[in-house]
């Protein structure tokens, strides 16, 4: 059922978001008190889900509680040309084999947090395989190349002479034609994508629909607090790491990063967000406190309340009881591939003097890794920060570079 009180619904609806284009539209669509189909595109071209790949997706559960409907999009047509938004050079496209395992793993992770009564899943070659050349040159003579420029990535290209392919000039053509096929009411997107967002407003309009809203939400930092969260950079926090990962991992943020997270992957309504903030501002509530909240918070959401209480209990074990300091020496690695080896790793970046040592470490069981004691001295590991035991009282930290 929709939620008839409709500042309630845009009070909550503003929650993090940058932008909303077309705001006295939305007023206009919500007070037709019917559900709004919601639009968010996901292109499947890594297979596992992390947390900022989810600050779309909590809002789009915000929507759901409102009594709207969702439609997820797997851009698995879009997935083979290759997103060229903030890429300096020209993506090379995936497999269809890629895209299929890929896109296998986005359905069976979004509903973790989505409501699946409330959500269509829909995915783009469903409609654009049924497009003839003729449909797909009635649609590239929508738009200019001179529009096309008007992008940031396209335009510094164009003017550093690096290539730009003609295919990259559809994607944004594409997201905006699954807009028409949908009928989005309102279509959510990275504040990156807020170019291709627009244009399915001008398709809308071309195809005799009402223009749908853009709201356009920010981009997460991982856990370094200063790149967008990323596999490739090492600072993300994936939603099928175990529990305690999950929970180690938001206790190192910063208590400044803290509310931002609270705020577009917490789950908080607005009224649990102004309190955090108040309580913080007058010291009623310790930043360490409301980090486990959230920790355990977003640890249950993708493992269940045992699992996080457990975390909690061991992070606790660790650091509250002294077990490890709250202060140590961290070390930076340039990962250069998947995973490397733990020894290898240590002896590069000078917490230990060589590879050879570290490995005489793990052998008994003198080296524990997140507070876990290892045994394989050819372990490896993905980026990531690490506590490392090195011995019996000496912590380090490990941190990608």
């Amino acid at each position: 059922m929709v939620t008839n009180n409709i500042e309630k619904q845009l009070e909550i609806i503003r929650q993090g978001a940058m932008e909303i284009i077309g705001e006295e539209e939305l007023r206009k669509k919500l007070a037709l008190n019917r559900s709004l189909v919601i639009k968010a595109g996901f292109d499947p071209t890594a297979p596992d889900i992390h947390l900022g790949h989810t600050v779309l997706i909590h809002k789009m559960r915000q929507f759901q509680e409102l009594g709207h409907d969702v439609a997820f999009l797997i851009g698995d047509f879009t997935a083979a040309i290759g997103d060229p938004t903030g890429k300096s050079e020209t993506r090379p496209p995936l497999s269809r084999q890629a895209i299929e395992e890929n896109a296998k793993t986005y359905r069976r992770q979004v509903f973790k947090i989505l409501n699946p009564d409330k959500t269509r899943v829909v995915f783009n070659s469903t409609w654009m395989e049924k497009l003839t050349a003729a449909d797909i040159i009635r649609l590239a003579s929508r738009y200019t190349v001179a529009r096309m420029l008007e992008r940031d990535d396209f335009s510094k290209r164009y003017a550093e002479h690096r290539p730009i392919a003609i295919h990259e000039f559809l994607y944004p053509l594409i997201q905006g034609y699954d807009s028409v096929v949908l009928k989005a009411d309102v279509e959510l997107g990275g504040t990156d994508q807020k170019f291709n967002l627009l244009v399915g407003r001008e398709l809308q309009r071309d195809a005799g629909q009402p223009p749908q809203v853009v709201i356009t939400m920010p981009l997460l930092e991982g856990t370094d607090g200063v790149n967008k969260m990323s596999k490739s950079l090492g600072n993300y926090i994936g939603i099928e790491e175990p529990a305690k990962e999950i929970t180690g991992k938001v206790m190192s943020i910063s208590d400044e990063l803290m509310v931002k997270y609270w705020e577009l992957v917490g789950g908080a309504t607005p009224d649990e967000l102004a309190a955090l903030k108040s309580g913080l501002a007058d010291g009623a509530k310790h930043p360490r406190d409301a980090k486990m909240e959230l920790a355990k918070r977003i640890a249950a959401r993708f493992h269940g309340q045992t699992a996080a209480d457990e975390a909690e209990e061991s992070f606790n074990a660790q650091f509250r009881n002294k077990e490890v300091p709250d202060e140590m020496e961290t070390f930076l690695h340039p990962w250069q591939a998947e995973k490397e080896r733990l020894a290898n790793i240590l002896a590069a970046c000078g917490a230990v003097k060589s590879a050879g040592e570290a490995r005489r470490l793990i052998k008994p069981g003198g080296l524990a890794l997140n507070g876990e004691k290892l045994g394989d001295p050819e372990i490896c590991i993905a980026p990531g920060d690490y506590v490392v035991r090195l011995g019996k009282k000496r912590y380090a930290m490990i941190k990608p570079k």
